[in-house]
């Protein structure tokens, strides 16, 4: 048998999430799941396994490409003697520390809204880190949109913000509307339109130079996602201070702006969305120190006057389970 490398492997793009973030806490069924994954691969029954796959995950791995692929895993690295969980990757992945018998990999686990795997890799493991911002705006800064919004991601540990362990989005915030009940969604959630955040405007921080822009991705069914380009329908300013504001996940076609254009502070730049890699309506934001995102490193973003919670603070940044709005 040829062995391949595996920790160069292969990271299957399909991934619809149940919801368009996650808790910094395994849930029962993703504990149960990778429960199952685990049990079913030291005991060789790899059509066990692929049983645990969602039918788009199957039309990517057929049975036995899937038998293939856990055989020579096994001839490789032997058994699972290990596993724990560390964090979620990617957004929706949940990520384990999976001592092998021959080695120390992550495995990282997707599952979707009928709790089917969805999407799985392994990789070499590395302890994760959080990047620390050196620096933060020094443009003033409102925030993004009208009314009240939701901090679901925002801060600077782990458990406040899976953003930090990425240098360009480590002080990256993710937004979305909750009723007083708590939920981000009338009805049952199942259309787009159902979400409060999805439709309503988003607004410029700052006076700024329109330096990206991207449109025509289609908006996600709630509960799917887009791998293939993350940030979806995106829009990027520049300040004076060569600070860059970047947009992600509008309504398809309903960016207002253009690269070259001047916006300034309030102007509309487009209606949320949840097109990329989202599952349900929201608006990611962060700021970077340079327009190329694999080359930026992110900033801390601070605003000038914010509501949290009903009360006002002056040169503050949002952390998660805070409700925001600017003054009136």
């Amino acid at each position: 048998m040829q062995p391949i490398k595996f920790w160069i492997f292969l990271l299957i793009i399909i991934c619809s999430s149940p919801s368009m973030a996650q808790n910094a806490f395994e849930s029962e069924m993703q504990k149960q799941i990778a429960l199952e994954f685990e049990t079913y691969y030291n005991n060789d029954n790899y059509e066990a396994i692929f049983e645990l796959f969602s039918q788009a995950f199957k039309s990517q791995l057929p049975l036995e490409e899937t038998k293939s692929f856990f055989t020579n895993l096994k001839f490789q690295q032997g058994n699972i003697k290990k596993r724990e969980f560390k964090t979620f990757v990617r957004g929706s992945f949940a990520s384990y520390k999976t001592t092998f018998e021959r080695d120390v990999l992550a495995l990282n686990i997707s599952i979707d809204g009928q709790n089917r795997i969805n999407g799985f890799s392994i990789e070499p493991y590395k302890e994760q880190k959080i990047i620390p911002v050196s620096e933060r705006n020094k443009t003033r800064l409102i925030l993004p949109f009208k009314d009240k919004w939701f901090v679901f991601w925002g801060g600077d540990t782990k458990e406040q913000n899976y953003h930090v362990e990425s240098e360009a989005q480590v002080g990256a915030f993710d937004f979305i509307i909750k009723d007083k009940g708590g939920k981000s969604y009338k009805t049952n959630g199942i259309e787009n339109e159902d979400y409060y955040a999805f439709g309503k405007e988003i607004i410029a921080p700052s006076n700024a130079e329109v330096v990206m822009v991207v449109d025509g991705i289609p908006d996600n069914k709630p509960g799917e996602m887009n791998p293939v380009f993350v940030p979806g329908n995106t829009v990027v300013l520049k300040t004076e201070n060569d600070e860059y504001l970047y947009f992600a996940h509008f309504k398809k076609h309903s960016i207002k702006v253009k690269e070259g254009d001047t916006v300034e502070l309030g102007d509309v730049l487009g209606l949320c969305g949840n097109s990329g890699n989202s599952s349900e309506p929201h608006l990611h934001f962060h700021i970077q120190n340079q327009l190329q995102l694999h080359k930026a490193k992110g900033m801390k973003a601070f605003f000038a006057e914010v509501f949290i919670n009903g009360s006002l603070k002056k040169d503050y940044s949002p952390v998660k389970g805070e409700f925001v709005g600017n003054m009136p």
